[in-house]
């Protein structure tokens, strides 16, 4: 993860306390948490959720391929020796148990004793095998993890990508057949995988499909009245939006300004970001989702919502806002065993155990943090 230093100019010491604080929590309890109790060492992958309470690994029905590729981009990112050989162990995992070689795609997942679960193709999974074999290939060098990330870009071009340059959500196990329609969220999480990936390969091909894709999300996901990214296409009945994703689109466009320079979604999305935080916020956090009208539809305060309203402050250097997010995040949702998945606009547990997929969030926020120093 690149990180600036903050100068004594740009924070204070409060901000900076905040901020160490939640990078030793991060350090010292979640890393440490899966690569020990997190950990199937049998199995070679991470359980799918821990207790919140105890620690201990919930029964495990599944494992998922983008719940292990969201661990090796975590893995892959974090500092020191035992991390990278833990991205490597899940690497190996990765491709043993969820590369379908016949037809080039990768299965949704598996069971409880790894055998084929869900052979579904599943836009979302081949986004973040893409995003954690690049992660992987600059940390080790490993020429596998290259050549996979870029034979699952190919197979998402070949196979995902609709005629107006949009992406199903989901294909039949044969990779012929769509299952879901284009929806926001993949194609987000696409986006970021090709903004990595431009990153050890082919950068202007990559920039080409990320501007195409781009213009396809400005022309049928952006909510004129509000500039905001529906959830789905624009034109059907009860959709909705979600001020997490506003802001997790401007942190991805902003800090690649150069590849969506002049388009439509690099104009709007700051004004969506605005109407977010007018009628997203409030004092128990970030809101799940609004209606496009702005009433509220889920009022649930999920933790990825939070990191990533507290990365979009980073991102704008809205500083008294991040020190106060900060602030309200380490007390409603870090606690000395982990973390509260979700909470109530009370401030109530609703969710009693930790994903496996949430240390990406907390990653990708603690990479907008400048270092302090």
């Amino acid at each position: 993860m690149r990180r600036s230093k903050m100068t004594a100019a740009q924070t204070n010491s409060s901000l900076a306390e905040l901020i160490r604080a939640f990078r030793d929590h991060y350090d010292s309890i979640v890393l440490p948490m899966w690569m020990g109790q997190g950990f199937n060492g049998a199995l070679g992958l991470p359980f799918e959720s821990l207790d919140s309470a105890t620690g201990a690994p919930l029964p495990a029905e599944r494992y998922r391929a983008m719940a292990c590729a969201r661990q090796l981009y975590v893995f892959s990112e974090a500092p020191g020796a035992a991390a990278g050989a833990h991205a490597g162990v899940l690497f190996e995992s990765l491709r043993r148990l969820f590369r379908d070689e016949a037809s080039g795609g990768w299965r949704y997942s598996v069971d409880a004793a790894a055998r084929p679960l869900d052979e579904t193709q599943d836009l979302y999974t081949h986004a973040f095998i893409v995003l954690a074999c690049a992660a992987y290939f600059r940390r080790s060098r490993n020429a596998d993890a290259r050549k996979l990330m870029l034979a699952t870009s190919s197979t998402i071009e070949a196979r995902f990508k609709t005629a107006d340059s949009l992406y199903h959500a989901a294909l039949s196990p044969d990779l012929s057949q769509p299952l879901r329609a284009p929806a926001q969220n993949p194609m987000m999480h696409l986006t970021e995988a090709y903004l990595a990936a431009a990153q050890v390969a082919e950068p202007a091909l990559y920039a080409q499909r990320l501007r195409s894709l781009a213009q396809g999300i400005s022309h049928f996901f952006v909510h004129a009245p509000t500039q905001c990214i529906s959830e789905e296409r624009q034109g059907g009945a009860g959709n909705r939006l979600e001020p997490g994703h506003q802001f997790e689109w401007l942190s991805l466009v902003h800090g690649s300004a150069e590849v969506f320079d002049g388009l439509e979604l690099a104009e709007s999305l700051p004004r969506a970001v605005q109407w977010s935080r007018r009628h997203g916020v409030d004092e128990g956090g970030v809101i799940a989702s609004l209606s496009e009208a702005g009433a509220v539809i889920d009022d649930t305060r999920r933790i990825w919502a939070q990191t990533e309203y507290l990365r979009v402050l980073a991102v704008l250097g809205d500083l008294p806002a991040l020190e106060s997010g900060l602030a309200a995040f380490r007390n409603r949702f870090l606690h000395a065993g982990g973390w509260f998945e979700c909470l109530d606009a009370g401030g109530a547990v609703v969710r009693k155990d930790m994903p496996s997929t949430s240390p990406y969030h907390l990653a990708t926020c603690l990479a907008a943090l400048p270092t302090v120093v």
